[in-house]
């Protein structure tokens, strides 16, 4: 046991919480520079953290048709729109292939 006073206490939490906020970004840093991770404008963060269709966000982003996703996926630019709008869930399949033709994981493409 130790006895310290409170501010040197504050001094040593802020300290550590420190450390663990620069190993979160070193990872992240490490992540980017190795091609793991890719980073996006700001805009388009936003719009994924709002919560709009992740899968409409990217293909905006990639610059993207409607047509060209869903040609390049092989699922139809109804399914598709759909997907987009919330009309309708993707099974596994037709998601990892959108994913794909996106260049992003699946669990990009997940709201949770």
């Amino acid at each position: 046991m130790a006895v310290l006073p409170m501010a040197e206490y504050d001094c040593l939490v802020a300290a550590a919480e420190s450390a663990d906020d620069l190993r979160v970004y070193d990872e992240a840093k490490r992540r980017l520079t190795s091609g793991g991770d890719e980073a996006i404008p700001s805009e388009y963060a936003k719009r994924l953290i709002a919560g709009e269709s992740p899968i409409r966000v990217w293909r905006e982003y990639r610059g993207m048709s409607g047509r060209n996703l869903a040609g390049l996926a092989g699922v139809s630019a109804a399914f598709l729109s759909q997907l987009e709008t919330g009309a309708r869930e993707g099974k596994a399949g037709p998601m990892r292939r959108i994913a794909k033709a996106l260049g992003v994981a699946l669990s990009d493409l997940i709201l949770e």
